[in-house]
């Protein structure tokens, strides 16, 4: 688990005179799977929780605690157990050319296990769905992964579009916590490798072999969108424009990204995409609302996935765990 705006944590250290100490009353701590690095193999297991009472919830959660990330979905907060749900959080709506598959959607809770996988029987839940996927340096599109995503090392960039900060009009409980996306999408492979390179390229809007933009010397150089109003160079419809267009106002939109491949069978593979933001509405939704349309449309079927939010992690306390701080909220 990391901390959160260390700043306001050795700000309240010092007001209450207790510097030197090892836990902080305003201290804040994240889970471990969201700002570090991606794993080599991640498994993502959905649950429906059985449990009738707080107490069983409880027993839930502590048997999940130290198993991977832990993520809540909005059929939790059904009013089965009375607790304050996160401003943001509903079922993931259906988007423009998604084919949702209920079985491959939603849950209760999420657990992300990396590098592993769940095997122990979890008590008061149901199996819901699960999927395993592996992190690589390129998609199965074979363009690289995770140009423009922000720099997961910067706290104060983390703190303004991934985390909930305390006081940002959300229950106090879900202060430290984050927005999880995640969406299973089925590539149109057969179609895609019949595309010639430049036809590809002019999709993604990016050089295959370096990941630069696409006329652009460098993957991590700016597109120079102004210079290209009608799109010659980079197609208006290309997923790199439409996904980010650079401006002002899109800036308040960005999202912490990262994919896995799975392969199913020859003819169910695919990416699980993850995105983790403070604000689903203005984050994921605004971008995929924005790529309708986009030159990579045809190419994926989005059939799974939900929206969640991740809890905020335990405290060093030996008799915390994660998500007790949700269950000990009031409505």
């Amino acid at each position: 688990m990391t901390r959160v705006d260390r700043r306001t944590f050795l700000a309240a250290m010092a007001v209450s005179g207790i510097a030197g100490c090892s836990v902080a009353p305003s201290a804040v701590y994240h889970q471990h799977g969201v700002v570090t690095p991606a794993a080599a193999s991640t498994e993502l297991v959905s649950l429906d929780v059985t449990a009738r009472s707080r107490d069983e919830l409880a027993a839930t959660l502590r048997a999940v605690s130290s198993l991977g990330t832990i993520a809540v979905g909005a059929s939790l907060f059904d009013g089965r157990f009375g607790i304050p749900r996160p401003r943001g959080l509903t079922p993931m709506p259906s988007f423009r050319s998604d084919v949702l598959d209920p079985a491959w959607c939603h849950g209760d809770l999420l657990v992300q296990v990396e590098n592993g996988s769940l095997t122990e029987q979890v008590p008061h839940t149901r199996p819901r769905w699960r999927i395993t996927g592996h992190h690589q340096p390129r998609n199965l599109f074979g363009f690289r992964e995770g140009a423009g995503n922000p720099d997961p090392t910067d706290a104060d960039l983390m703190d303004r579009h991934v985390w909930v900060r305390p006081g940002a009009g959300e229950p106090a409980w879900c202060a430290g916590g984050t927005y999880q996306v995640v969406r299973l999408i089925r590539l149109a492979m057969p179609t895609w490798d019949r595309e010639p390179a430049h036809v590809q390229e002019k999709v993604f809007g990016r050089h295959k072999d370096s990941g630069a933009p696409l006329g652009i010397p460098g993957e991590l150089s700016d597109p120079g969108y102004p210079t290209d109003p009608d799109g010659h160079r980079i197609a208006l419809d290309a997923h790199i424009r439409r996904a980010n267009p650079r401006t002002p106002e899109s800036q308040a939109h960005r999202i912490l990204r990262r994919s896995h491949t799975y392969r199913h069978s020859p003819d169910d593979a695919g990416q699980i995409f993850t995105c983790f933001q403070n604000d689903i509405a203005q984050g994921f939704a605004t971008i995929q609302h924005r790529l309708a349309g986009e030159a990579l449309e045809k190419y994926l079927l989005p059939y799974g996935g939900g929206y969640y939010f991740v809890l905020p992690a335990p405290t060093p306390s030996p008799d915390d765990f994660t998500g007790k701080s949700m269950l000990t909220a009031t409505a």
